[in-house]
C-alpha cells in the first residue's frame, strides 16, 4: 500500500485511491494521491497487481494486455480493495471512506459503490471495462468524468452509462470534459490548454464530490 496525507489522522472521511494500470509504479498515480493528501484527507492506494503492474510501455516485448487484464479481474481485484477499505475502517478508524479510482481503478470505484461495499460515496475518471451490470448496482453517491475524445469511452457508451444511471435516485453526476483524452485526469499533456483545465478540474471534481456526500 502507499499512503499519504495527515500521519495523525484520527477519524474523518479518508480516501482510497484506486491506480489505473501502472499501479504504485507510476509517478503520476502517486502525485494525484498526494494531492489528495495536500487537501486534508488520509488516502491509501493499495498495490492492485501485487508489485506487477502493466509496464509504462504497454508495447514492451512480452507484455499482453489483454491476458494482463484478465488475470487482474474482480474475482482477484475486489478482495485487495476490500483489505483496504477494512484497513481504513479498522485500523486507521475512518468513520466515512471515499473511493476514487482512475482508468482501471476507476471500473472498481464505480464497482465498489454498491450497498454494503464500505465506502460512502465514489468518484471515477475514465473508467475502463465497467459492465451495465455495475452500473445498475450503483447504489451511493457517484461521481465519473470522462473526456470528449476517449477511444474507450466514444459517446455512445457514455450514453450508455447515463441512461442507466438516469433511473437512479441516488446522487450521481457525469462530467463531459472537452477536448480530454483517455488517462487525462492522471496524465494529461498540460501544454495543451483542455487537458491541462481537464486534469486540474477533474480533481476538484472529486474533492467536491466527497466534501459533500462523504463529509
Amino acid at each position: 500500500m502507499y499512503y499519504t496525507g495527515d500521519e495523525k489522522y484520527a477519524g474523518g472521511t479518508a480516501v482510497l485511491f484506486l491506480t489505473d494500470i501502472y499501479g504504485l509504479a507510476s509517478p503520476e498515480d502517486l502525485r494525484l494521491a498526494d494531492s489528495f493528501g495536500r487537501a486534508g484527507y488520509f488516502v491509501v492506494a493499495p498495490d492492485l497487481f501485487n508489485g506487477s503492474p502493466s509496464p509504462m510501455d504497454m508495447n514492451a516485448p512480452g507484455f499482453n494486455q489483454s491476458q494482463f487484464l484478465a488475470s487482474h479481474g474482480p474475482d482477484v481485484t475486489d478482495p485487495i480493495i476490500g483489505k483496504g477499505i477494512r484497513y481504513l475502517r479498522e485500523v486507521r478508524g475512518a468513520q466515512r471512506v471515499a473511493v476514487t479510482g482512475y482508468c482501471f481503478g476507476g471500473r472498481y470505484a464505480l464497482r465498489f459503490a454498491g450497498e454494503n461495499q464500505g465506502v460512502d460515496a465514489a468518484f471515477a475518471a475514465h473508467p475502463s471495462g465497467w459492465t451495465d451490470e455495475e452500473i445498475a448496482a450503483i447504489t451511493l453517491p457517484a461521481s465519473v468524468a470522462h473526456g470528449q475524445n476517449d477511444e474507450l469511452n466514444p459517446l455512445a457508451l457514455r450514453q450508455q452509462m447515463e441512461d442507466i444511471l438516469d433511473n437512479k435516485t441516488t446522487p450521481w453526476e457525469v462530467d463531459l470534459y472537452s477536448g480530454a483524452m483517455h488517462g487525462f485526469a492522471v496524465r494529461p499533456n498540460t501544454t495543451v490548454p483542455q487537458q491541462r483545465f481537464a486534469y486540474e478540474t477533474s480533481f476538484i471534481q472529486a474533492v467536491r464530490w466527497f466534501e459533500f456526500w462523504a463529509k
